[in-house]
């Protein structure tokens, strides 16, 4: 009677492994016939920070854009930046990035310029708006309503006056902007950028 149970439970077994070796083989032909990698894990951060996982179908020819994926942490930084430093202009984080993409530069450069010229909008001319020290000298100051009109007037500026002209760095951008610095104004906006990038 025991040898009968033993060859049952041998038989049974056997059987077991037989039907998951079937299913491993199925399975993983159905893959190579659709394409290997049918489905990838895909991690982001969202607006709040909070990291997102999903699963992501693939297709034969299809690729993560691992640049997009760092695209959506920029607005999180910039926000983290400005509330560290209790500036006036934590409510247009998301504005900063999206005219830095508007106008296809760097999202650090307007916060960076504004950390230098103003302690991010903390000293500037009474009513004015004006956290980067453009338009004011001695025949008078550039002043806006409100600082989102600012922002817009300021991010168009930078293109058109420096990042169009091939002035993209704080040492080329300091010849233009303020050529009597004796090479601290650049050297401020470099350490500001790399505070932004580093999350502060």
């Amino acid at each position: 009677m025991d040898d009968l149970i033993i060859k049952i439970s041998r038989i049974f077994f056997g059987f077991t492994l037989a039907m998951v070796v079937f299913i491993c083989l199925l399975v993983w032909l159905i893959n190579s016939k659709s394409g290997v990698n049918r489905y990838k894990v895909v991690t982001v951060l969202g607006n709040d920070g909070a990291v997102l996982n999903s699963a992501v179908e693939m297709n034969d020819v299809a690729e993560i854009n691992t640049e997009a994926q760092v695209a959506d942490a920029r607005p999180l930084l910039i926000k983290k930046y400005l509330e560290k430093y209790k500036s006036p202009l934590v409510p247009y984080s998301d504005l900063i990035f999206k005219l830095s993409e508007t106008y296809g530069f760097e999202y650090y450069w307007i916060v960076a310029i504004a950390q230098q010229e103003s302690n991010l909008c903390k000293k500037i001319p009474e009513g004015s708006h004006n956290c980067w020290g453009y338009g004011i000298h001695s025949k008078g100051t550039l002043k806006f309503e409100n600082y989102e009109l600012a922002l817009q007037s300021y991010a168009e500026y930078l293109k058109r006056v420096y990042f169009d002209k091939g002035l993209n760095t704080p040492e080329l951008i300091m010849k233009k902007y303020c050529p009597s610095s004796n090479g601290s104004w650049a050297y401020g906006v470099k350490q500001f950028i790399e505070e932004i990038e580093n999350g502060g």
